[in-house]
C-alpha cells in the first residue's frame, strides 16, 4: 500500500518519515568524525570536510529546485539520499566518502525545499505548526542516531547503512503525486519576488550555527576532555532539547511572532556558549540544541510572510541558510585548531554575541 503524495496527509506523513530519517543520517555525522579520522588517516580538523560537503550538496538541491521545481518529487529525492546513504556506508575512500555526503546533501536539500513549503501551504492557518511538526520529526531521528551509532558499536558503515535502507522503505511506500498536485504546489507562476537581504544574512548566522553545533559540536567536546561515548550522548542530548524546542514551536508558532522566536534563540546561543567557556560545556552544549532547533522554522516562516509565496521564495532562504552551513562549520573547524580546548565555544559565542545584537535591533522591522 503506497502513501499518496496528492493530499495535505499523504505529504505530511511521507514528510514526517523523510524527515525522521534525514535527522537520523545526518545526526551520524558528527559522532563518526573522530572515526573517519583515524580510519581514513586525516589530519586535525579535515574530517570537518564531511560537514560543509552535506550541506554544500544541499545547496545544490535547493538549486534544482529553484530552477527545476515542476520536475522534482518527493520520490526522487528520496532516491537522491538512499543513493548517497549508500556511499556512505560503503566507504570506499575518502575521496568518495566526500562525494557521497555531497550527494545526501542534495537528496537533502531537495527533500527540505519540497516538503517545507508543500506542508505550509497545505495546512494553510495551521501550516506554520505543521512545518514546526515536520522539522521536529528530524530531530527525534537526530535523538535516536548517536545512541544507534554506540550501540552499533561506533560503526558508521552499520549506522549509515541503517539510514540508507529506510530511504529505500519510504521511496518504496510513497506514491508519485498526481499531476494537478504538482502543479498546485511548489510551481505556481512566479510572481516576482524581491529578496530580503537582512532575513538572509540570519538565514545565513543560524543555519551556519545549527550546522556547526551538530557537525562539529562532538569533536569540540572530545577535545575538551569528554570521552566518544559521553560526546555522543551529549550530542543525543542536543537533539532532545533541538526537539523539545521545536514541538513548543507547534504550541506557540501562532501566537508569538516568528522572528522573536528567533531573536530567542540566537540569545539562548549567546549565554549557553558563555556558560561553555566557563567550563560548563556539556550541559550548555545539550542546551544550544534548544536554539538550533528553533532557527530554521522561524527564519523560514519569517521569509515566507516577508517574501511571498513565489515558488522561488523557497530555495533562496534555504539557498541564504545553506552558505552558512557550507561555510562557518568550515571556518569555525579551521580556526578551532588552533584555539585549544575550548576555542571551538569561544568562536561560536563569537559569532552569536553580534548577531544576536543585530537580530534584537532588527527586531520591529522584521515583525512587519
Amino acid at each position: 500500500m503506497r502513501i499518496g503524495l496528492g493530499s495535505p496527509l499523504g505529504v505530511l506523513l511521507t514528510g514526517l518519515a523523510s524527515f525522521t530519517m534525514m535527522g537520523f543520517a545526518q545526526g551520524l555525522i558528527g559522532p563518526a568524525l573522530p572515526e573517519l579520522t583515524r580510519n581514513f588517516s586525516l589530519p586535525e580538523g579535515a574530517a570537518g570536510l564531511l560537514v560543509s560537503a552535506q550541506w554544500g550538496g544541499s545547496a545544490i538541491g535547493v538549486a534544482a529546485i529553484y530552477f527545476w521545481s515542476h520536475r522534482i518529487t518527493p520520490r526522487l529525492a528520496l532516491a537522491i539520499l538512499a543513493v548517497g546513504g549508500a556511499g556512505l556506508t560503503l566507504q570506499p575512500s575518502w575521496v568518495l566518502m566526500l562525494i557521497s555526503a555531497l550527494v545526501f546533501g542534495t537528496g537533502y536539500g531537495m527533500a527540505t525545499a519540497v516538503f517545507n513549503p508543500r506542508v505550509l501551504q497545505a495546512f494553510q492557518t495551521r501550516g506554520a505548526s505543521m512545518v514546526g511538526l515536520l522539522n521536529a520529526a528530524y530531530a527525534a531521528g537526530a535523538i535516536l542516531s548517536p545512541l544507534a551509532f554506540v550501540a552499533l558499536g561506533n560503526s558508521s558503515m552499520l549506522a549509515f547503512g541503517t539510514a540508507a535502507a529506510a530511504y529505500l522503505v519510504i521511496w518504496l511506500f510513497a506514491a508519485e503525486p498526481t499531476r494537478e498536485a504538482i502543479v498546485q504546489s511548489p510551481s505556481k507562476a512566479r510572481t516576482g519576488f524581491k529578496p530580503h537581504y537582512p532575513l538572509l544574512v540570519f538565514a545565513a548566522l543560524g543555519i551556519g550555527l545549527e550546522a556547526t553545533l551538530a557537525g562539529l559540536g562532538p569533536t569540540a567536546l572530545i577535545r575538551a576532555g569528554a570521552s566518544e561515548a559521553q560526546a555522543a550522548q551529549l550530542l543525543s542530548g542536543f537533539f532532545f532539547t533541538f526537539l523539545a524546542a521545536r514541538l513548543g514551536l507547534g504550541l506557540v508558532a501562532d501566537r508569538i511572532g516568528s522572528f522573536t522566536l528567533y531573536v530567542a534563540a540566537m540569545a539562548l546561543t549567546v549565554l549557553a556558549s558563555g556558560a561553555a567557556v566557563m567550563g560548563q560545556e556539556g550541559v550548555a552544549f545539550v542546551a544550544m540544541g534548544a536554539s538550533a532547533g528553533m532557527f530554521f522554522p522561524a527564519i523560514f516562516v519569517t521569509g515566507a510572510r516577508k517574501m511571498g509565496d513565489d515558488p522561488r521564495v523557497t530555495p533562496v532562504i534555504l539557498g541564504s541558510a545553506l552558505v552558512g552551513g557550507i561555510g562557518m562549520p568550515l571556518l569555525v573547524s579551521w580556526l578551532g585548531a588552533g584555539l585549544g580546548e575550548m576555542g571551538f565555544f569561544w568562536l561560536v559565542l563569537a559569532i552569536s554575541a553580534p548577531a544576536a545584537l543585530a537580530a534584537a535591533l532588527s527586531l520591529r522591522s522584521m515583525a512587519r
